[in-house]
């Protein structure tokens, strides 16, 4: 019930923008950002059911009005225009052929981050010093000289 109202929304959304630019004509209006926040990310993000998006895809206009919002306020995000649907055939590994390599660049990269922050905050430290007999580190005790 739920992905039908948000079908209908979507439907009356697109009939009441019609072929304008912006929903109250050739400016954009404070309905216009709250649409825009709502549609951009349902239209751009990859989401693991994509039926509200195909349906927000197959609305022209309404792609295209994203599309002339993200390329008019955010032109470094490229604002490109609507792809068409994907076939319900594509695996998730053919959208990104790089998924695997990004996941283990990223798992290093924390891994790095966090030895860092370990060896500066004084968590892990590396002693050198002389080896005892069998390889193994001499047992030092240290002791409180303030106390004299």
């Amino acid at each position: 019930q739920l992905y039908r109202e948000a079908r209908e929304c979507l439907t009356l959304l697109s009939q009441r923008l019609g072929s304008q630019k912006f929903f109250f004509g050739d400016s954009p209006a404070s309905l216009d950002a709250l649409v825009f926040s709502r549609l951009a990310p349902l239209l751009k993000a990859k989401l693991p059911n994509g039926k509200l998006q195909q349906h927000l895809k197959s609305l022209q206009n309404l792609c295209n009005y994203c599309t002339s919002i993200l390329s008019l306020y955010f032109p470094w995000d490229g604002g490109e225009s609507c792809p068409p649907p994907h076939p319900a055939g594509l695996g998730e590994g053919e959208e990104d052929p790089h998924k695997r390599r990004k996941q283990l660049l990223s798992v290093l990269v924390g891994l790095a981050a966090m030895l860092g922050y370990a060896f500066l905050s004084g968590i892990v430290s590396i002693q050198r010093g002389s080896v005892g007999p069998a390889g193994r580190q001499p047992v030092t005790l240290e002791e409180d000289e303030d106390e004299e």
